[in-house]
């Protein structure tokens, strides 16, 4: 889904803090559109891809808990015992990977004292045009909500982000009460009521957010890490999946240019670093900002903020495929 604005509204009356133009202005500037994908729709275009290349590559059920490495290769330990072996392990087996447990050590992740709810709530149980074809934040003391179509506009997701000091669980799957969803975001606009009022009473899902300290080692002579496993992140900057598809192509494009496998994974790592290290710590920045104290707070910082500016052209003009690699 294509939208055509990034918006930034107040909590309780819908005022526009800011706002900037995601259609043409976008794809002149950054050179591509700004689109918004289910992750289950995005998940199947990377699927239907592998099976027309490789149709038996990819193995369900098949979690790694240990790894070995060798002069001669590496090897992969699985949960029931099995194992497989190669040239190369890539560990992007996200925040609680096993594979940089191993490598790293296994210190825990460092929870951001938020948790986020989220949901997607079908077209047809909300007004007719509840809203345009924008990316809305709303925000407001200690919680914001990101507001969006997805799925040729079938869908709103929603993903509401809340301060809390006292949350634990880190799973994408438990469920909790309707109830707590809608008290999080009691005398906010009419139209989050109404947002939340559509939502499946049983399919309310909160999940703790934790990050980790950006480090620049991440890669042995056979063994590296990718996406959350190295650099997870909060989600205020929607980039957590973005950084992994680019470590791919930096990766990918590492392991072509230079025949020895460590060169090419020290290289690899080398051009990731600094990015999404500064996305990591960005993302933190804005979950301060978006979360601001008060309704003076807020309309002072965003009203001074120049959305896209230097940190869209740094953000949006990076290209994986194309940027040298030194």
């Amino acid at each position: 889904m294509k939208p055509e604005y990034y918006r930034l509204q107040l909590y309780s009356s819908a005022e526009v803090l800011n706002e900037i133009s995601l259609a043409e202005q976008h794809e002149t500037a950054f050179g591509a559109p700004y689109y918004h994908i289910h992750q289950a729709d995005l998940l199947d275009i990377l699927l239907n891809k592998i099976d027309q290349l490789d149709p038996d590559v990819i193995h369900l059920d098949c979690g790694g808990t240990s790894y070995a490495e060798t002069d001669d290769g590496v090897t992969l330990n699985l949960t029931g015992g099995r194992n497989v072996s190669g040239d190369l392990l890539i560990g992007a087996d996200s925040i609680n990977s096993a594979v940089r447990a191993q490598m790293l050590g296994n210190a825990p992740a460092t929870y951001a004292n938020q948790i986020a709810w989220r949901s997607t709530v079908p077209v047809e149980r909300l007004p007719e045009g509840f809203m345009d074809l924008s990316c809305t934040i709303w925000c407001g003391p200690q919680s914001h909500m990101v507001v969006y179509y997805i799925r040729g506009g079938e869908l709103i997701n929603f993903v509401a982000c809340v301060d809390s000091d006292d949350w634990v669980s880190e799973s994408w799957a438990q469920k909790a009460d309707w109830e707590e969803l809608r008290a999080d975001f009691d005398g906010w606009h009419d139209d989050i009521v109404t947002l939340i009022s559509a939502v499946d009473r049983d399919q309310c899902f909160p999940w703790a957010l934790y990050n980790r300290p950006p480090r620049p080692d991440w890669s042995t002579e056979r063994v590296t890490l990718m996406g959350d496993a190295i650099h997870p992140t909060i989600p205020y900057m929607a980039q957590g999946a973005a950084m992994a598809i680019e470590d791919a192509a930096v990766l990918a494009r590492a392991l072509a240019e230079s025949s020895i496998l460590a060169d090419a994974l020290q290289l690899y790592q080398r051009n990731r670093h600094d990015r999404t290290a500064r996305v990591v710590h960005e993302s933190s920045d804005n979950a301060e900002l978006f979360h601001l104290d008060s309704e003076a707070a807020l309309r002072e910082a965003f009203s001074k903020r120049v959305l896209g500016g230097e940190r869209g052209a740094w953000l949006f003009n990076y290209d994986p495929m194309t940027v040298p690699l030194v």
